[in-house]
């Protein structure tokens, strides 16, 4: 195929010999297969953020340190060089994130490198070498279901003992291999402990695969693993050798109506979102 005019800079450098095609094209970036030598790869391209439709990335961005001053208060402004470095940032965030939570033992691509805004990584593919599907393009036994949604509620913990909450995650950006789930596109991924909307996205998180699993195993429906899990994080009890059980007893007297009422808006505005996340697919598919 015709190589894109950002991957140009990365063929004419020697770390991609071939654009092979393009994978998909989603709200943050595009995705290529590329060979580099004799392994198969794939680039993501991240597109300009006035191109980019991730929603409210300012919430994301919140609690990220700028080591630089100079760069903060042009960010502020919002400034040409600000633009700039707040893209750097936000590219930046995905490696380091995938970095950390790879030595977490948490399955996430191996990356290469990242040059001009392309990430180079491992292509996820199943035994036969075929790209792997999406984990909502996957249907499962309730065996099935309960044992993948076990090792995800295992990687989430991995995640927030790591002080890292994804806050996207969703059937869309979880690949489903030979050897289970791998975890995928991390770019809005949030400190835990410094960004004052952790705690929701962790729950929407942990809910939004509680939802998926369920739709298999409907005894899944019933588990509180976002509360247990932020309620030991709180407290400093959340370790890697945590044994959950999916259970949560709250200590307030009453019921708080107000979060009841908040929780019923959340999974509301999951199912709109979940909505419009199928329809950008379909669409993706007919492209």
């Amino acid at each position: 195929m015709k190589i894109p005019k950002r991957l140009q800079p990365l063929v004419d450098d020697g770390l991609i010999d071939e654009v092979l095609s393009r994978l998909m094209s989603g709200k943050e970036a595009d995705i290529f297969i590329v060979r580099c030598g004799d392994n198969i790869r794939c680039a993501k391209v991240y597109k300009d953020a006035i191109k980019r439709s991730f929603k409210k990335a300012a919430q994301y961005q919140e609690g990220r340190k700028v080591r630089s001053g100079r760069r903060a208060r042009a960010m502020e402004k919002g400034s040409n060089y600000g633009r700039q470095q707040q893209e750097e940032i936000w590219q930046n965030a995905e490696i380091d994130a995938l970095s950390t939570l790879a030595k977490a033992n948490v399955r996430v691509p191996e990356i290469y490198g990242c040059v001009d805004g392309v990430l180079l990584m491992e292509l996820v593919t199943d035994d036969s070498g075929d790209v792997a599907p999406r984990l909502g393009d996957v249907t499962m036994s309730e065996e099935q279901a309960l044992e993948d949604h076990s090792i995800m509620m295992h990687y989430i913990m991995l995640m927030l003992c790591a002080g890292i909450v994804h806050g996207d995650l969703s059937e869309f950006n979880v690949l489903v291999d030979d050897f289970g789930p791998v975890i995928i596109d991390l770019p809005q991924a949030v400190n835990a402990a410094a960004n004052n909307n952790a705690q929701a996205m962790f729950a929407r998180d942990v809910n939004n695969m509680r939802r998926y699993y369920g739709e298999f195993a409907p005894s899944l429906l019933n588990t509180q693993y976002a509360k247990e899990m932020w309620a030991l994080f709180e407290e400093g009890e959340l370790t890697p050798d945590t044994t959950l059980s999916g259970t949560f007893t709250s200590d307030e007297a009453g019921a708080d109506v107000d979060a009841v009422l908040e929780e019923i808006k959340a999974v509301m505005q999951e199912e709109r979102e979940r909505q419009e996340r199928i329809s950008e697919s379909e669409s993706e598919e007919i492209a």
